[in-house]
């Protein structure tokens, strides 16, 4: 049998970082361990209809820096900053609240997602968004999977639904997939996303998966957000297309 993983996880080290980056001992390893989670919590239900991607924590010993990444910059920022300005009132007021530790000061960074049919957790948001306006969930995973690999950066994908669909007495599963999804390859580039649909009948969960190619030594990929990253090779030796540089076979 097999042991299912996170794609993301998988490839931590590999092609992807840690969304938290700070450095805790003992209690203060705990305590920033259970912040992190409720403003994880607290952003992602405020933010629940902006398309966020992903939520960054970076700590010092004075400043805690979020970034949110989002294919709405202009929704989370507001007017003249307004919007940005109340997230932050209203963060701080939570962090007071529950006690968190976090340091002296918070500062938000929005950072804009330039190809939101890429990112898993916003097409994930989409195809909730549909199902939450009652519609027909066939007709909304054709029309998402078509909008996702109608993405030059997008070279497959995968969406199940599963639940009471059109709000059947007994549950069952939809599964929609097209183009290539390598898992167990390390330096394929896949996002990985899961949302839940809240309906009078109940919920309805949504996974998803895309695949952006595969990435070798040297080249740049786009994480969360897009924001390049290197990928680092683990003792691993690649070859060139030049065949003189590949290991030949003895015929000793």
């Amino acid at each position: 049998m097999t042991h299912t993983v996170h794609p993301y996880v998988h490839r931590l080290g590999i092609l992807r970082d840690w969304k938290s980056r700070w450095f805790g001992t003992g209690s203060t390893y705990r305590n920033r361990l259970a912040a992190d989670v409720q403003i994880h919590d607290f952003l992602r239900k405020k933010l629940r209809t902006m398309h966020v991607s992903s939520i960054e924590i970076e700590r010092d010993q004075k400043v805690m820096r979020i970034i949110i990444h989002t294919s709405r910059p202009g929704l989370v920022i507001g007017r003249s900053g307004e919007g940005i300005d109340s997230l932050r009132k209203g963060l701080e007021a939570f962090v007071k609240k529950n006690k968190l530790d976090i340091g002296q000061e918070i500062k938000l960074d929005i950072q804009e997602i330039k190809s939101a049919e890429a990112d898993a957790r916003i097409v994930a948001q989409m195809v909730r968004d549909q199902l939450e306006k009652r519609m027909a969930f066939r007709r909304v995973l054709k029309g998402t999977m078509e909008k996702v690999m109608a993405n030059r950066d997008v070279k497959g994908a995968k969406i199940v639904i599963s639940g009471r669909l059109n709000g059947a007495e007994m549950s069952r599963t939809e599964v929609i997939k097209k183009g290539q999804i390598p898992l167990q390859t390390f330096r394929a580039d896949i996002d990985y996303a899961t949302e839940e649909a809240y309906l009078p009948y109940g919920q309805i969960g949504i996974k998803v998966w895309t695949y952006r190619g595969q990435v070798f030594e040297g080249q740049q990929i786009h994480g969360a957000g897009n924001q390049p990253q290197e990928r680092r090779e683990g003792g691993r030796r690649n070859y060139s297309n030049d065949r003189s540089s590949r290991p030949r076979r003895s015929d000793q």
